[in-house]
């Protein structure tokens, strides 16, 4: 059922989210400074091509450099990406078939809002992370 999912996604609507995301990651890559914003951007336009039988999971190890570049990326594409996604769910959402696609593209609202200290990863997985360092 996700491959189904994901090959209607692809059709209606993931590809050109996808797009949208690998042109903010270009630009973000322009310059030194926002290359992780880059990065982030292009993960994040992966997951948007197959988003099914994918979650989003918080990085624990994430700290305050995360909260402040996740403050930069809301103004500088965050806000129109996640219109971008409210925007494509409303018009899935008027078929039946339709409507898990819009739900989706909801679930994807608070990544493209907020990427940094996320991860995404498949969703029988869990991720590994340190929980404490040792020097």
């Amino acid at each position: 059922m996700r491959i189904l999912l994901n090959i209607i996604w692809l059709v209606f609507g993931g590809l050109w989210l996808a797009l949208g995301y690998f042109v903010a990651g270009v630009i973000c890559c322009i310059l030194i400074i926002t290359i992780p914003f880059g990065i982030a951007a292009f993960r994040i336009g992966v997951y948007a091509l197959w988003p099914f039988g994918k979650t989003v999971v918080s990085k624990p190890t994430s700290g305050l450099g995360s909260l402040v570049g996740n403050v930069i990326w809301l103004i500088l594409c965050g806000i129109w990406l996640a219109i971008g996604h409210i925007v494509s769910a409303i018009a899935m959402a008027i078929t039946i078939i339709g409507i898990p696609l819009a739900i989706a593209n909801l679930k994807m609202v608070p990544i493209s809002l907020m990427p940094l200290g996320k991860d995404i990863v498949d969703v029988g997985s869990t991720p590994s992370y340190p929980t404490s360092y040792s020097s």
